[in-house]
């Protein structure tokens, strides 16, 4: 997909061009349409975190639930989006040992209790012990600290999306 093309789309089809850039949730595409044309895949990627941000705690907590857990039951059943799987295979995640498999179930479990949604890494970049590592140092921040970093996150894996999806240079890490 083209940027001139994108920018062209009616309301339907951008949103459903664009609706997996978050995980389940295109109303961060419905919300940005209006604002088109966009000049580059950055100033795209900046609107949607920008309706994100302006769409309040309460559908940020909805969007930060909407991503499943890394190597889990999800992903086990087969379940994942085709982004979410992409991603975690690349980071090995579908070739756990036994060892790293419970281990991570242990630590998804603890973030989850502890935090009330799932723990959330861009994964791109990472392998399975980078990823058992962050999480395992993320596990005893505050409840707000990782709220903020779970955004974070999510905004890193949507602009990882876009420059896919468009063909764009993947942002900087």
């Amino acid at each position: 997909m083209d940027l001139a093309r994108l920018n062209a789309l009616d309301e339907a089809s951008f949103v459903q061009t664009l609706g997996t850039v978050f995980e389940h949730s295109p109303w961060v595409a419905e919300r940005v349409w209006p604002q088109r044309p966009f000049a580059d895949v950055a100033t795209l990627h900046a609107a949607m975190c920008a309706a994100l941000a302006q769409a309040g705690p309460a559908a940020q907590l909805t969007l930060i639930r909407a991503h499943p857990q890394l190597a889990g039951k999800a992903a086990i059943a087969g379940a994942l989006s085709a982004d979410s799987a992409r991603e975690q295979r690349g980071a090995g995640l579908d070739q756990c040992s036994p060892a790293e498999y419970l281990r991570l179930t242990e630590l998804n479990a603890g973030y989850e209790a502890r935090f009330g949604f799932p723990y959330i890494l861009a994964v791109r970049g990472y392998d399975r012990q980078g990823i058992l590592a962050n999480l395992a140092a993320r596990l005893p921040n505050a409840r707000q600290l990782e709220m903020a970093e779970a955004l974070r996150q999510i905004e890193r894996i949507a602009a990882l999306r876009l420059a896919d999806m468009m063909g764009a240079p993947a942002p900087p890490a």
